[in-house]
């Protein structure tokens, strides 16, 4: 069998939903494609629908754009699209003299058989689309930072909504006439964020003890002197990069248990980012972090581990990498494997109490060789009147 570095790379599936092959043609498409990454100067060649083939033409960097008629084996193709796009990409692959392959995590179970039914052995490289999903090119740190402006525009909308209402005598915040809640709040979110261009998941607007369970989303009446993690996690529509951003809010006055959480997240998110650059692991970025956490009498613990309702913990790691989805590679944990300029981050130290609620302040960066840069603008306090 070849060499493993002389063999070619395969990677199947619909761009619009495997997001390795989008990330290697930058080609939004529903149908089932296939592309071949040959290691000399064939270099990339996409099996794609017919209607498509012009478009991709015009926007991917493939040396050769094809349709599975041009690669129609002795057999036929079959009428079913999927199986005939897997047929194309053997019958290219026997054409090409390729009698093995690496395949990534994503690689579909019907492509594989096509292949094993040539006579061709599929490699398994776990990292394959990870390693180069990681460094961030230009574009798409220009497209994270374009999907972070959106998400802040957002992030200020909830939270000035939310500390400019006015609250009730029994403590409920009011908005145009009638009780502002979590899901009014993640309706006025999404519509901004549609405006912009953006689809917008079931983002987190948890108030009081709600915010106590990390990823609670939220439900029910918003109260005057409560903390409120806003969460807003959206993707571009075109582009499909995400942003992420977290803030909180208090409406009215602060109380000195939230306000002495707060100062401690805030502190240990600068310990954290202080830390990253290039070649250090991220490790020890989360170790910064229970580091700060901890020399303010805070302890990290899993949830189950957390018996007193009032006590305020970090149930997390520090952070995770993004970009085409909200959560990739490399995760800010214990164990965590060095960080590589371009890495996209996120920085998001947390903690939490059941009885009381939770602070989160989150920023996403972009690890560099000698630091980071921090896409967010947005203050990090708790007033936003």
């Amino acid at each position: 069998m070849p060499q493993a570095s002389r063999l070619p790379r395969v990677i199947a599936g619909a761009p619009s939903h495997n997001l390795t092959l989008y990330h290697q043609t930058r080609f939004q498409c529903g149908d089932p494609s296939a592309l071949v990454l040959f290691p000399d100067e064939r270099g990339k060649t996409l099996i794609i629908r017919d209607i498509e083939a012009d478009r991709a033409r015009a926007q991917t960097d493939a040396k050769r754009v094809l349709i599975p008629a041009d690669l129609t084996p002795g057999g036929g193709l079959s009428a079913e699209r999927e199986t005939a796009t897997a047929q194309a990409l053997a019958e290219l692959l026997v054409r090409e003299g390729a009698s093995a392959v690496i395949a990534d995590r994503t690689f579909p179970l019907i492509y594989g058989e096509a292949l094993r039914e040539r006579g061709i052995a599929i490699e398994y490289d776990p990292q394959m689309g990870v390693r180069e999903r990681r460094a961030k090119d230009e574009q798409e740190i220009a497209w994270l930072r374009e999907a972070q402006h959106a998400t802040e525009k957002a992030m200020e909308l909830a939270c000035t909504t939310i500390a400019r209402a006015s609250a009730n005598a029994a403590g409920v915040l009011q908005h145009d006439g009638a009780d502002l809640t979590s899901d009014r709040v993640r309706t006025m979110i999404d519509m901004l964020l549609l405006e912009l261009g953006y689809s917008n998941g079931l983002c987190i607007v948890a108030c009081g003890p709600e915010g106590g369970d990390c990823h609670n989303r939220g439900d029910g009446a918003i109260r005057t002197g409560e903390s409120v993690i806003v969460d807003i996690f959206p993707q571009n529509r075109v582009t499909l990069y995400n942003g992420d951003c977290t803030r909180c809010v208090v409406h009215g006055d602060i109380p000195d248990d939230i306000r002495d959480v707060h100062r401690t997240v805030v502190k240990a998110k600068a310990a954290a980012t202080a830390q990253i650059r290039a070649g250090v692991t991220a490790d020890s970025v989360h170790a910064a972090t229970v580091a700060s956490l901890k020399g303010d009498g805070y302890r990290m613990c899993s949830p189950d581990k957390v018996t007193d309702n009032h006590e305020f913990a970090m149930v997390h790691g520090t952070g995770h990498g993004i970009g085409l989805e909200v959560h990739e590679q490399p995760l800010i944990d214990h164990g965590g494997p060095e960080l590589v300029a371009g890495d996209a981050l996120t920085i998001e130290p947390g903690l939490y109490a059941r009885a009381r609620g939770g602070i989160r302040i989150e920023d996403m960066v972009i690890v560099t060789d000698s630091g980071c840069e921090n896409l967010n603008t947005l203050p990090e306090g708790l007033g936003w009147a």
